[in-house]
């Protein structure tokens, strides 16, 4: 018997890439929220350095080329529109270190630092459209959580490609001050020479002693 997919069944779309655009920023406006941010982060993952978050409003005139989620582009597309979003768009950003991580867990922290990215722009937003499924607790206006945020909104696009380049500069310069680890290669993710550097020296100030390897106690740290 022939099975029927329905219509709007993702299967029927699962292998195609979303493309970002501006339509949940212009269904905001078109409900009375007017501007509208964008927020995103960048280092959910690693074992050390921080987790960065990054707030953006477009000009709806003036949105660069390009703009995709920040995993998608290389790294010199990233740089360059880095550089364009700062040109053309309001942006704030803001940070939570690994000691603020490991004291609250990072889904907290995470959301923590976009609710400060938020609260840092100059110009106050109506709404806001945050990546993932949760909104920050605090923001100055309503929000709207969006899976795959970062693929669907350029507004969360634009902010995931300053978190990620923001938060990748920050890592380089880290590896100035403890150049053991590596972390200008991988940016603190749990890579080998990464763990090697951890195993030979022992942690530094940067890691995050709640997350494994380096929890003592062998309870999975919150990755």
């Amino acid at each position: 018997m022939l099975t029927r997919t329905p219509p709007d069944s993702p299967m029927l779309f699962e292998e195609v890439p979303l493309v970002p655009d501006f339509s949940l920023e212009l269904a905001a406006r078109k409900a009375g929220h007017w501007p509208v941010a964008g927020t995103d982060e960048a280092g959910r993952g690693p074992l050390a350095g921080p987790v960065v978050a990054a707030a953006v409003i477009l000009d709806p005139d003036n949105i660069p080329d390009g703009l995709n989620d920040s995993k998608q582009l290389t790294a010199a597309q990233r740089e360059n529109l880095f550089e364009a979003i700062l040109a053309t768009a309001e942006v704030s950003i803001a940070a939570s270190g690994p000691r603020h991580i490991d004291e609250r867990n990072i889904l907290r922290a995470s959301l923590d630092a976009m609710r400060r990215a938020v609260a840092g722009l100059s110009v106050t937003p109506a709404y806001v459209l945050t990546d993932g499924r949760d909104v920050p607790l605090g923001l100055c206006c309503p929000g709207k959580a969006v899976i795959r945020g970062d693929a669907r909104s350029v507004s969360i696009a634009a902010a995931s490609i300053i978190a990620k380049v923001t938060r990748d500069r920050m890592m380089t310069r880290a590896h100035q001050v403890f150049p053991a680890y590596g972390f200008a290669n991988h940016a603190g993710y749990g890579t080998p020479q990464h763990r090697a550097g951890i195993d030979t020296h022992g942690p530094c100030l940067l890691h995050r002693m709640s997350f494994r390897p380096l929890k003592k106690d062998g309870v999975l740290g919150e990755e």
